[in-house]
C-alpha cells in the first residue's frame, strides 16, 4: 500500500468512525448498524447475500431455465415465451427479487436512496454484459408524468445511466395503469396494452441516430410477468428498431409478481 493510498484508507476509517458516532445510522436493508456508512446505505453483508440468477437462461425473456435443462448451441425458450412469443429479442436480471435485494430495490426506488443506482446498476451490467453487447443504446422504462413528480426521480433512468451507452428516453408512458399487483399474466398484458408510444420529445434526428435499424436495450428495475418490457418492445419494433434486449436488476419469483 502506497503512502498515499495508506492514508485515504485512514481517512475513511476516521469518517467511518465520525458517522457512526454522530449519526449511528442504520442498513437501508437490514436495519443493523452500518459498520462503514461512507461505503453507502447498505452493509457489506447485505449486498453478499444477493442471490444471482444462473444459466441456462431462456433465449427470448432471459429467465433461468431448470436445470436440467443444460446449455446447448442454442438455449431454449422457457414456457411462458413458448405459449406467448414476446418482443423482445433476449433478456437478462441479475437476481432475485427476494431478501436483500428486495429490500435494496425498496429502499432505492420508494425512499429515494439514488445512490445505490451506481452498484444497482454495475451489478445488472455485469450479469448482462452479453444483452448490452452490441447495443447501439439503452431505453429507460418510462414512468407516467404523475407518478415522476410524486417519486422526483425515474429509477430505470438512474439505472440506464449505468450502462455506458447513450440513454435515450424514447419512450412515454401515455396513461397511468392500474397497478399490476394481483393480476394474472393475461391481464397484465392488458392493463399495459396500448400504455407506451414513441416520447414527443424525442427529435426524428435522435431517432434516425439511436433507434432505427439498432439494438435497442430497455432498463427497468424488477422484471415480472414481462408485460411492461413486451409493451415497450413492441413499440420500440414499430418505430425500427432491428432488435430488442431488456435489463433489469432482479427478476421477481412466481408468487411475487406484481
Amino acid at each position: 500500500m502506497t503512502p498515499r493510498s495508506a492514508l485515504r484508507a485512514a481517512g475513511r476509517a476516521t469518517l467511518d468512525t465520525l458517522l457512526t458516532l454522530v449519526l449511528s445510522p442504520n442498513c437501508a436493508a437490514c436495519e443493523r448498524p452500518l459498520e462503514r456508512p461512507s461505503a453507502g446505505p447498505v452493509c457489506d453483508s447485505c449486498w453478499s447475500s444477493i442471490r444471482m440468477l444462473r444459466p441456462p437462461f431462456c433465449r427470448a425473456c432471459g429467465d433461468p431455465l431448470p436445470s436440467w435443462r443444460t446449455l446447448g448451441a442454442e438455449p431454449e425458450p422457457c414456457a411462458r415465451c413458448r405459449r406467448h412469443p414476446p418482443a423482445l429479442d433476449g433478456g437478462r436480471a441479475a437476481g432475485e427479487y427476494e431478501g436483500a435485494l428486495r429490500a435494496i430495490i425498496h429502499a432505492f426506488k420508494y425512499e429515494g436512496r439514488r445512490t445505490l443506482a451506481v452498484r444497482l446498476g454495475r451489478m445488472m451490467c455485469e450479469a448482462g454484459a452479453d444483452v448490452l453487447a452490441g447495443a447501439r443504446c439503452v431505453v429507460p422504462v418510462p414512468l407516467h408524468p404523475w407518478r415522476r413528480v410524486r417519486r422526483g426521480f425515474n429509477q430505470a433512468a438512474d439505472l440506464a445511466s449505468t450502462a455506458g451507452l447513450p440513454v435515450v428516453r424514447a419512450l412515454w408512458r401515455t396513461r397511468s395503469s392500474l397497478s399490476q399487483t394481483g393480476l394474472t399474466a393475461a391481464a397484465r398484458r392488458r392493463n399495459v396494452r396500448a400504455a407506451f408510444r414513441l416520447s414527443p420529445l424525442l427529435s426524428r434526428r435522435a431517432l434516425r441516430l439511436h433507434v432505427v435499424g439498432a439494438i435497442v436495450v430497455l432498463v427497468d428495475d424488477v422484471r415480472t410477468t414481462g408485460a411492461t418490457l413486451d409493451a415497450c418492445a413492441r413499440v420500440l419494433k414499430q418505430a425500427g428498431a432491428c432488435e430488442v434486449r431488456a435489463l433489469t436488476v432482479a427478476r421477481a419469483t412466481v408468487h411475487e409478481r406484481r
